[in-house]
């Protein structure tokens, strides 16, 4: 079995905005395979399904950002899944461009609290995580107002292909294509832009 666990805030007000992009992935993943998202457990919300013929869990921890670790450690505890090789975390990351992903199988929070947290939680660091870029904070902006903040018209249909890349990204995963994945997402996209 796999977890998928993707980060966000819960409520209406957040919806959209830079810090869910990890709900974001989850509801895609959720549409495409018939998963409904929708059962209280383990402070998430999950739903249970089959993605690339392996048993999965997408889960929206519903804690807040900066304590889903609170989450992620209840559902590894309850259904005895493996941190290292059967979690997966999809979050947002502002030091990578509007849609671009990237892909590790361990790393440092790299100042992301809701990471900070799972890694307290897990007492390491070593678990697979996919990383969604929504742009860089502009000189003087708050990072709170940032991350909470909505995307342009011509930002969200970057996220958008962001959103679908991190979703192949994942079956891949859930396949055993982890290098696979990092080969051919973990690239800068603005190579055809060169």
């Amino acid at each position: 079995m796999f977890i998928i666990v993707g980060l966000g805030n819960p409520s209406k007000e957040y919806e959209g905005t830079r810090h869910n992009a990890g709900f974001e992935v989850i509801d895609r993943m959720a549409a495409q395979y018939n998963i409904a998202v929708d059962t209280k457990k383990h402070r998430a919300l999950i739903g249970r399904g089959i993605i690339a013929g392996q048993k999965v869990i997408l889960a929206k921890p519903q804690t807040f950002m900066n304590l889903s670790g609170e989450s992620v450690r209840s559902l590894l505890d309850y259904y005895k899944v493996d941190g290292e090789t059967e979690l997966l975390v999809i979050y947002d990351d502002i030091s990578l461009d509007n849609g671009q992903i990237r892909i590790r199988a361990k790393g440092s929070a790299g100042g992301h609290n809701g990471i900070k947290n799972i890694i307290a939680h897990l007492g390491g660091q070593v678990f697979p995580r996919i990383k969604v870029g929504v742009g860089e904070k502009p000189p003087k902006y708050d990072l709170a107002d940032y991350v909470l903040g909505h995307f342009s018209k011509a930002e969200q249909e970057l996220m958008e292909e962001g959103y679908a890349n991190a979703a192949k990204a994942a079956e891949m995963i859930l396949n055993g294509e982890m290098q696979a994945a990092m080969n051919e997402y973990n690239r800068k996209r603005r190579d055809a832009d060169e």
